[in-house]
């Protein structure tokens, strides 16, 4: 039996939340595995323990900063006291005095982006630009400083590599079909107001919460389009967010996307339903026509899985990650181009056979990606790295870190 203690103190929304919701009912189930889990206080009443699972929950000042110090102080501690054989570290960055071998799970595009990079300084975000660039140094010493780092794509392990200089694996993330349509929790009554006040339009779905790189302006222009290019037929953009900085995680400010509605006199068309639970969402994915997505940066994207397993033709902008993960069930276009989105969310509207053609490749695409392979792979790297924690993840030797 392996102990394997992960340090999820990071995973509070999006992906990283969603990660550690799949990943721990595998581990509970597998006999062969101890799991010491390390989360914040907010997520401690929401994840269960179990004859294999222990949950350590603890609290440190907001902000990934903090977070990131708290973590190199204490968690060497906590690992030893645990006796744990292997780290496995989900937030982006290593713990540089680990006392055992230490897989690390890389899941930040942002660091490497010349577009995010780019766009911060467009809209005049020095201060996350500076916060970036300070986070993406640390990232980087974390890569250089893990015994094995994991990407969810190869397209994104190939870019950590060229940016590191160190061997990068990728372990796609997973789908449990099952686990994600069994749920039958209700959609919340505000969510199911608004989604009525659609009916009989095109619904085209959007799940994030809003951030700058999934491009929301992208999105909310191309709807602008649609509206004159379909009419008579309605429009409706649904998002489950809203455009209110203070209601998002994060720095970003949601305002100048709020503005363009207004100036596009959109208000009508783009429907801000709010956060909608993770057990609910398959409901609001079924409920809609098309899903969309104009993100310039992107590590996997579950939205772009869950929307093809539901039988929901898919549109993304033309990233190497997107087509890794979608393949041919997809339909891509230029990632800043409005106009060429809707022209792809046209081309489905006006043909039933295109939809149908997509909807059947998606679900078969969907069944491709697999929390259990997911888990077993993590797996066999974790018994690779407690056994030879002084070897390359090829088994080559390498020096021993200077403590």
């Amino acid at each position: 039996m392996i102990h394997v203690f992960i340090n999820a103190l990071s995973a509070s929304a999006g992906a990283g939340l969603t990660y550690v919701r799949n990943v721990l009912p595998i581990l509970a189930r597998r006999a062969d595995v101890r799991t010491t889990l390390l989360v914040g206080e907010a997520l401690r009443g929401e994840i269960a323990e179990s004859p294999n699972i222990t949950v350590l929950s603890e609290s440190y000042p907001p902000g990934t900063g903090a977070r990131f110090w708290y973590e190199q102080r204490a968690l060497p501690g906590l690992i030893r006291s645990s006796g744990a054989d292997l780290l496995l570290s989900t937030g982006n960055f290593a713990v540089f005095r680990s006392p055992v071998p230490q897989i690390l799970l890389s899941g930040n595009s942002l660091y490497i982006s010349a577009d995010f990079l780019r766009d911060l300084r467009q809209r005049r975000d020095h201060r996350l630009w500076i916060d970036t660039k300070v986070k993406g140094w640390f990232a980087r010493w974390s890569v250089r400083a893990a015994d094995c780092t994991v990407a969810p794509t190869e397209a994104f392990a190939g870019d950590l590599q060229k940016w590191t200089g160190k061997d990068v694996v990728c372990v796609h993330h997973g789908f449990d079909h099952e686990t994600f349509f069994r749920e039958t929790v209700a959609l919340p009554s505000d969510v199911q107001t608004r989604l009525a006040a659609t009916e009989g339009a095109l619904r085209i779905l959007f799940v994030s919460h809003y951030n700058y790189y999934r491009n929301f302006e992208t999105l909310i222009r191309a709807i602008a389009i649609l509206k004159k290019k379909l009419y008579p037929r309605t429009v409706r953009l649904l998002l489950t967010c809203k455009l209110v900085s203070k209601e998002n995680p994060g720095s970003y400010h949601a305002e100048t996307a709020s503005e363009l509605v207004r100036d596009l006199k959109l208000r009508d068309e783009v429907v801000e339903l709010g956060t909608v639970p993770y057990a609910a969402l398959h409901q609001l994915y079924r409920s809609c026509q098309v899903y969309a997505t104009a993100a310039y940066a992107e590590t996997f994207a579950h939205p772009l899985v869950e929307a093809m397993a539901s039988g929901l033709p898919v549109i993304a902008s033309d990233l190497t990650v997107h087509r890794e993960v979608c393949g041919e069930a997809a339909l891509y276009f230029p990632r800043f181009s409005p106009e060429a989105l809707a022209e792809q969310i046209t081309r489905l509207a006006e043909s039933d056979q295109t939809r149908a053609a997509m909807c059947t490749a998606g679900l078969s695409r969907s069944q491709d990606f697999s929390w259990d392979k997911h888990v077993q792979a993590l797996l066999q790297l974790a018994l690779f790295s407690s056994k030879r924690g002084n070897r390359n993840p090829d088994g080559s030797a390498k020096p021993e870190p200077k403590r």
